[in-house]
């Protein structure tokens, strides 16, 4: 599984450890990624999803797992979130 966030992208960055001595060394800088389970309304169920906190932040932001999905492109989401989004937008078409 990658270390990248289903939201907003975020991934593995490089950089430098720097002693005293100002001897660098490579180091990564990995996101802070949260396996979350996230209640979509429309489906009446739980929806687990790894994203970074700033990205859970951004789903709540948008009102939820299922007006962020509504309001985000195809082109914008992994594959799994769009695989969710046709089931959410599915059901709302036949609620209405």
């Amino acid at each position: 599984m990658a270390r990248r966030c289903a939201v907003t992208g975020k991934g593995v960055q490089t950089g430098n450890n720097v002693s005293h001595s100002n001897i660098k060394s490579k180091r990564r800088f990995l996101p802070n990624l949260q396996v979350t389970s996230l209640m979509s309304e429309s489906l009446n169920r739980t929806v687990r999803v790894r994203v970074s906190t700033h990205g859970l932040r951004t789903i709540e932001h948008m009102g939820g797992i299922d007006a962020f999905l509504t309001k985000t492109a195809n082109a914008d989401l992994t594959p799994d979130l769009r695989r969710i989004k046709k089931l959410v937008v599915a059901k709302a078409s036949a609620a209405a």
